[in-house]
Parts: structure tokens; C-alpha cells; sequence
């Protein structure tokens, strides 16, 4: 099915990673790891960073590394707070140009074991909150298109004990990136999402793993990396900036960025 999109007047690309100056991006979960190397990141490029989390001094951490950063608490399964997160960006300088959907929650438990609260909260966190963000987002985005950066992860195809909430979450968040990409093209809005394999940053340790536990999970993954390593979160920021490039021709995709731990 062909799909008729207006033209938009985007400026030129500038280097490899295009021209993102002047720009606006929201950054959900950006306390640290993959959200704050992506934060940074797109500041770098000489974007102004709107940062949010629900953790203060994790978020001011973040924005001592840039001037460009600012930061908002607030949480992205609370409709509200999704909201104000987005106008805190827009009040930067009246707009909004690109919105990355970081924020995460999982725990580790076997089917026997899922609590339901925690099933609840890893849904509205990470298939939830996404859709809260955007969906206050859209307004601003329409206006001269953008891009939507959606963060999942290797597990949302791969499988393993005692992530299957948390799997099923980030798949969730893989179909909503390729049908957001569809419904939006027509107002130049592009969605993608990058699916990171396993990173250096606090997600094995919150997943309420036991320190050997996580050290021990920490062991295996990287012995089923072809490359040979863990990823470091500037890995994952420079695909992510890639996508938020003016000039991307680039929607409706999931970049695994895993050192191909996800083809083994």
C-alpha cells in the first residue's frame, strides 16, 4: 500500500549525523545509562535536551554534563505528568522536534513468581508510558514533522527465564513503533525504535536480581556476544542520533544494536 506524504522543507544535512541545532528533544529515564548518554548526545549536536525521570539527584547528575540539558521529574505512566513533561520541552523555545522513549521498568521473576503489581507497573511503564509521552507530543510534532525514538531492547525477540513481562513489553513497543510509523508518516513524522543487547548501566541490577545473580547473568550474555563485549551506552546515543537526523529516510524500523547477540 503506497502511502501519499507531503513534502517537507528539511535543511540540508550537515556531517553524518545531519543538522539537529536549534532543535528540541525529550528525553524519557535519562537519569542514567542509555537515557543519559542519549541525552547528551543529542546535546552534543547542539540540541536543547529536556531529560525527565522520576529520580531528582539521578537527573541532575545527567544535566551537570551539558549546559543544554534540563530536567523535569515526573513519571510516564501518570497522564499528567506525561503532559507536563512534554510542555516543559516545548517551553525551551516553542517547540518540539524529537521524542525518545527511554524510560523502563523490569523485574526478573518466572511465571510462578510475577506479581501482578509488578506485571501492571512494567506495562504501564514500558508500553504505557511511550504511548502517554507521544501522544502529548503529537501537537507539536505535527506542526514541521519529527522523529519518535522508541527504546527496546534485544529481549523484545529474544527470549529467556524470568523476562517474559518485561520481553513481551518491549514487543509490544516494537508493534507500536511500526504501526505509529505508519499512522504518522503522512505528517513526516518518523518512528523507530533501536533494540540495545546488553549494556553497561542499572538495568540487571534493578531487576531485582541479587548482586551474584546479576554478575552472573552479566557473565553469560557477554559470553554470547560475537563481538566480544558489552555495550557501552554511547553505543546505543549514536544510532539514536542517526534517527533523529531532519534528513533520516529511516521509519517504521528496529535497529538492533547488539553486537549481535541477537543472531546467535
Amino acid at each position: 500500500m503506497a502511502i501519499d506524504s507531503p513534502a517537507h522543507d528539511y535543511p540540508p544535512s550537515r556531517g553524518p549525523h545531519g543538522d539537529l541545532s536549534g532543535r528540541t528533544a525529550l528525553v524519557t529515564g535519562g537519569g542514567s545509562g542509555i537515557g543519559a548518554a542519549v541525552a547528551v548526545a543529542l546535546a552534543d549536536r547542539g540540541m536543547d535536551v529536556v531529560v525527565t525521570g522520576r529520580r531528582r539527584p539521578a537527573l541532575e547528575n545527567t544535566a551537570r554534563r551539558s549546559p543544554a540539558l534540563r530536567i523535569h521529574v515526573g513519571d510516564v505512566s501518570d497522564p499528567h505528568d506525561a503532559a507536563t513533561m512534554v510542555r516543559a520541552a516545548q517551553d525551551v523555545n516553542g517547540r518540539l522536534d524529537v521524542v525518545v522513549n527511554n524510560a523502563g521498568f523490569g523485574i526478573a521473576a518466572r511465571l510462578g513468581e510475577i506479581d501482578p503489581d509488578d506485571a501492571q507497573r512494567m506495562w504501564a511503564t514500558n508500553v504505557l508510558g511511550p504511548t502517554l509521552v507521544t501522544q502529548a507530543a503529537l501537537p507539536d510534532l505535527r506542526v514541521r514533522g519529527g522523529a519518535v525514538i522508541n527504546i527496546s531492547s534485544t529481549f523484545g525477540t529474544r527470549t529467556a527465564p524470568g523476562i517474559s513481562h518485561y520481553g513481551a513489553g518491549k514487543a509490544a513497543l516494537e508493534q507500536l513503533t511500526r504501526s505509529w510509523a505508519v499512522e504518522l508518516a503522512d505528517a513526516g513524522i518518523r518512528v523507530n525504535a533501536v533494540a540495545p543487547g546488553p549494556t553497561e548501566s542499572e538495568a540487571l541490577d534493578r531487576m531485582g536480581l541479587s548482586a551474584t545473580e546479576a554478575e552472573q547473568a552479566r557473565a553469560q550474555e557477554t559470553a554470547n556476544i560475537p563481538l566480544g563485549r558489552r555495550g557501552q551506552p554511547s553505543d546505543v546515543a549514536e544510532w539514536v542520533v542517526a534517527l533523529a537526523r531532519p534528513d533520516s529516510w529511516i521509519t517504521g524500523q528496529v535497529l538492533g544494536v547488539d553486537g549481535g547477540y541477537s543472531v546467535v
